[in-house]
C-alpha cells in the first residue's frame, strides 16, 4: 500500500456518494447480518483499493461499487453476491489473498472470488489465444458450482463496457470483441435481456462507431416524433384497459441500435425502411383466481380492437416460454400514422424475470412453476462441464454453440417435445434421446418419410430415429451435429475407436517388424511417418491398426537402404527448420500498439506485410482492425466479420489498430447487387455511367429477367468507399433501377 495519500476530499465524498447509493437502494438485503456484510466488504475493498485509479482517472473502488450496483439492482442478487463483486478484484490486484477472503469473509465468498479471478502464471503466457480462452473456461466451469460467479462476471463486464472509452484503440476491439462473441449471448441465455441489448449496443459503438453513430443520430433526430407518435397510439389502449379493470403500466421506446441494425442487415433496408422501430410494453398487475395466460390473450384483445395485427408478427411466448425463462405476448399492429409498433404484454412477474433473469426466474421457482427449459439448460451445460475438452479455444466454440438463442421444437412418436438449436439434424435428436442412440442410428422417419441421419429438422417435426446394432459413430458425423451433446457422444466413441485402432496397430508393426529381424527405435518410426505423411506415432499406428497402411507395403519400405531413407528425412527436417525459424523470426517483429498500423500501398517494400481478410473484403473507407498473425503477417478484418469477432474473443492480444492511407495506386475488388423493372437499354445505361463517367474497371457482370423484373450483380476494381457510394448513387437514379447495395460477403 501507498504510504502517502494521493486522494483529495473530492475524491473520498464521490466514493462515499456511490457507496451509500449501493446501500440506500439495496433489492433483496432483508436479514440482519446482510448490511454488517455488505460494509465489511466494502471496508475491505476501499483499504485495499486505497490511491489505486483507474484508466478513467477515477478512484478504482468506484468500478467494484458500480459492480455491486448492477448485481443488486439489475441482477437481483443478495448481500454474499454483492459482498463478493465489491471485493472481485482485491485478489487479483492487490496483497489480500484468497485466505484472508475465506478468513474474513467465510468459504462461499472465497470460492465465488476465486471463479472471478483471472489465471496466472498456469498457462504459456506466450500463447496468447490459449491464455484467454483458458481464462473464459475457468470463468464457464463454475456454472457446475454456482452461476453467481458468471452473474457477478457479467455485471463486471457491462460496467467495463460502459466505462471503455478511456482504453487504448485495440484493447476497445479485443473488449467489444468478447463481449459480442460471448457475454450478450450469455446474458441472453440467462434471461437477462436489459443487460444483453446494453451489451450488444456498447460493443457495436466500439467496433462499427460509424454506424453505430448514424443510427443513434437518426434516432435521435426522431425522437419527439416517435413520443408523439407513442403517446398517441398508447391513448385510446389505457382508456380501454382502464375500463377493464385492469392494473397496468405502460411505456413506449424505440428499439436498441443494434436490433434496429440487425434488421437493416438481415432485410437489406435503411433505416427509413425499417417498420417495427418502436415497441411499447404493457405489464399488468395478474388479477387473483385468473391464469395469467388468460389476461395476456384478454389484453390482445383489447389491444387488437383498437389496432390491425400483422399476422406474421405475433410471438407467443406464455404457451411455450423461451429457453431462457423469457415469457410474454408479443403482437405488432398498425399505429395511427401508417407505423408499425410492435406491443408486448407481459405481467409483473413476466416481467420481472425478463429484466432480471436468472435471480428472478430462481425467485419464483417455489410457486409451484414446473422445470422450465432454463432449468434443462443449465442441467445439460452442466454435464457438459463434467468433461471439459483439452484445447481451450476448441472448449470455448463448443460452449458457444450452446448459446443458441433460435431454438426448434420437434416432437418424439410418443408426443414429447424436444428443444433443439435451429439448424439441428436427426442425429442430433438421436443424442438428445440416448448417447446410444445415436451412436446406433443409421436413419431417421421424419414426419413418417425415410430420411438421412444427417436431415436438417424444422419445428414441429415427429421424429422416429430407426438404429442399428452394427452402426457406429463415424467423423463425417461431426461436419453436421449442432448440439454439444451429440458431438461430445461422437468425440468419445471416436476416441475409444482410435485407442483399439493404435493398439492393434502396434501389435501388426511389431510382428511385422519380428518378422523381419527389426527392433523397435525412433529411426524406424521417424522413417515411416515420413513415408507416410502420419502426424505422430499414434496417426501412425491408427492407420495401420485400421488397415490404410498396407502391411506388404510397409515391409517393403522397412526393407529398404537405411542411410538414403535416414538422409531423406533428415533433408525434410532441415527445410523444416528453416521455415520454422523464419515464422519465428517474423512473428516476434513488434508492432508499436499505441499509434494504428497504416495500410500503406507499397506492400512489398514494407517493414511489415498485410493482407485483405477475404473473408470480409474490407476496402479503403471501410471501418477495420488488424490481426496480427503468429506468421508475422497482418490480416485486416472489418469488425462485424464473424472470424475477427471469434478471433478478438479467443485472440484478443493479437488484435492492432489500423488505418488507412492508400490513395489510388492500388483497386480492390467490389461488387454490387441491383434490382428493378427491365426495359430495353438498361444494362448499356449500367456500363455506360461504370466504364465512361467514372473510370471503373469491370472484372464481372452477372443479369437475369424474370417476368419484367431485372436482377443483376457486378464485380468491379475501385479505390475507396467514396467511389463505390458515389457509383450507387449514379445507378440508383438510373430510370427502372429500384434497389442498389454493395455485397459485402462474397467469396473472391
Amino acid at each position: 500500500m501507498v504510504s502517502k495519500d494521493i486522494f483529495d476530499d473530492e475524491d473520498r465524498i464521490r466514493i462515499q456518494s456511490e457507496y451509500d447509493s449501493l446501500v440506500n437502494n439495496l433489492y433483496r438485503c432483508k436479514n440482519p447480518g446482510d448490511r454488517d456484510l455488505i460494509d465489511r466488504a466494502f471496508k475491505v475493498a476501499n483499504e485495499a483499493h486505497w490511491n489505486m485509479r483507474r484508466k478513467s482517472g477515477e478512484p478504482y473502488v468506484i468500478h467494484p461499487i458500480s459492480v455491486a450496483k448492477i448485481v443488486n439492482q439489475e441482477i437481483g442478487l443478495g448481500a454474499k453476491s454483492i459482498a463478493t463483486a465489491l471485493l472481485h478484484d482485491v485478489v487479483e490486484d492487490t496483497d489480500y489473498t484468497l485466505e484472508e477472503v475465506e478468513r474474513d469473509f467465510g468459504s462461499k465468498i472465497a470460492s465465488l472470488i476465486d471463479g472471478l479471478t483471472k489465471i496466472s502464471g498456469t498457462y504459456n503466457k506466450e500463447s496468447s489465444s490459449s491464455l484467454q480462452a483458458e481464462n473464459f473456461r475457468k470463468m464457464l466451469l463454475t456454472i457446475s458450482d454456482d452461476l453467481r460467479v458468471i452473474l457477478i462476471k457479467i455485471a463486471d463486464r457491462l460496467h467495463n463496457m460502459r466505462t471503455l472509452d478511456s482504453m487504448p484503440e485495440y484493447k476497445k476491439m479485443k473488449i467489444a470483441g468478447e463481449t459480442i462473441f460471448l457475454y450478450a449471448p450469455l446474458a441472453n441465455r440467462l434471461g437477462l435481456f436489459a443487460i444483453k441489448s446494453e451489451l450488444e449496443d456498447l460493443s457495436f459503438k466500439f467496433r462499427q462507431p460509424q454506424i453505430y453513430n448514424e443510427i443513434s443520430s437518426k434516432l435521435k433526430h426522431s425522437e419527439k416524433k416517435y413520443i408523439s407518435l407513442i403517446n398517441k397510439f398508447s391513448f385510446p389502449i389505457i382508456e380501454k384497459l382502464t375500463d377493464a379493470g385492469i392494473r397496468f403500466n405502460i411505456n413506449g421506446r424505440p428499439k436498441s441500435i443494434f436490433s434496429i441494425w440487425k434488421k437493416m442487415q438481415a432485410k437489406n433496408v435503411p433505416f427509413e425502411e425499417i417498420y417495427d422501430v418502436l415497441a411499447v410494453r404493457i405489464v399488468f398487475e395478474p388479477a387473483p383466481g385468473i391464469p395469467e395466460k388468460t389476461q395476456c390473450w384478454n389484453i390482445y384483445s383489447i389491444i387488437t380492437d383498437s389496432y390491425m395485427p400483422k399476422p406474421d408478427r405475433l410471438r407467443d411466448w406464455v404457451s411455450r416460454p423461451k429457453p431462457n425463462g423469457y415469457e410474454a405476448l408479443h403482437v405488432t399492429v398498425m399505429g395511427p400514422e401508417g407505423q408499425w409498433v410492435e406491443v408486448q404484454i407481459r405481467s409483473k412477474r413476466m416481467d420481472e424475470i425478463a429484466e432480471r433473469g436468472y435471480a428472478a426466474h430462481y425467485k419464483y421457482k417455489g410457486d409451484n412453476f414446473p422445470e422450465s427449459e432454463l432449468d434443462k439448460w443449465i442441467k445439460n451445460i452442466r454435464l457438459m462441464l463434467e468433461n471439459p475438452l483439452d484445447d481451450p479455444v476448441e472448449f470455448l466454440d463448443e460452449f458457444k454453440m450452446n448459446l443458441f438463442s433460435s431454438e426448434i421444437m420437434v416432437f418424439t412418436p410418443k408426443g414429447l417435445l424436444v428443444s433443439l438449436p435451429k439448424g439441428a439434424s436427426a442425429l442430433d435428436f438421436a443424442y438428445e434421446i440416448h448417447t446410444e442412440v445415436g451412436n446406433k442410428a443409421i436413419g431417421a422417419k421424419i414426419n413418417h418419410k425415410l430420411n438421412p441421419v444427417n436431415a436438417v429438422l424444422m419445428s414441429g417435426d415427429q421424429v422416429e430415429i430407426i438404429t442399428s446394432d452394427i452402426a457406429k459413430p463415424e467423423k463425417e458425423w461431426l461436419s453436421f451435429v449442432k448440439t454439444s451433446k451429440a458431438k461430445e457422444a461422437i468425440k468419445n466413441a471416436l476416441k475409444t475407436e482410435l485407442k483399439d485402432s493404435i493398439q492393434k496397430g502396434m501389435e501388426i508393426l511389431d510382428s511385422i517388424l519380428k518378422e523381419l529381424g527389426l527392433t523397435a527405435n525412433s529411426e524406424i518410426l521417424k522413417k515411416l511417418i515420413t513415408h507416410y505423411d502420419a502426424v505422430n506415432k499414434e496417426d501412425l499406428y491408427s492407420s495401420i491398426g485400421l488397415g490404410t497402411v498396407n502391411a506388404d507395403d510397409m515391409k517393403k519400405e522397412l526393407k529398404k537402404s537405411q542411410s538414403k531413407n535416414i538422409m531423406k528425412y533428415w533433408d525434410l527436417k532441415l527445410i523444416g527448420s528453416k521455415k520454422e525459424k523464419k515464422d519465428i523470426e517474423l512473428s516476434q517483429k513488434k508492432i508499436d500498439k499505441s499509434v494504428p498500423f497504416l495500410l500503406r500501398e507499397n506492400v512489398e517494400n514494407a517493414e511489415q506485410s498485410y493482407e485483405i481478410a477475404k473473408c470480409c473484403n474490407p476496402i479503403p473507407g471501410d471501418e477495420v482492425l488488424g490481426y496480427h498473425s503468429p506468421e508475422g503477417t497482418i490480416i485486416v478484418h472489418k469488425p462485424k466479420c464473424p472470424v475477427a469477432i471469434r478471433i478478438m474473443s479467443n485472440e484478443g492480444n493479437r488484435i492492432i489498430a489500423v488505418k488507412w492511407a492508400i490513395h489510388k495506386l492500388v483497386s480492390f475488388l467490389a461488387r454490387i447487387s441491383m434490382s428493378g423493372i427491365d426495359r430495353i437499354g438498361l444494362v448499356n445505361d449500367i456500363t455506360k455511367i461504370i466504364s465512361s463517367e467514372l473510370q471503373v474497371n469491370i472484372t464481372n457482370i452477372n443479369v437475369s429477367v424474370k417476368n419484367g423484373i431485372f436482377e443483376g450483380t457486378i464485380d468491379l476494381y475501385i479505390h475507396h468507399t467514396k467511389d463505390l457510394n458515389n457509383l450507387i448513387l449514379k445507378i440508383s437514379n438510373i430510370e427502372g433501377i429500384e434497389n442498389v447495395r454493395r455485397v459485402e460477403d462474397f467469396v473472391k
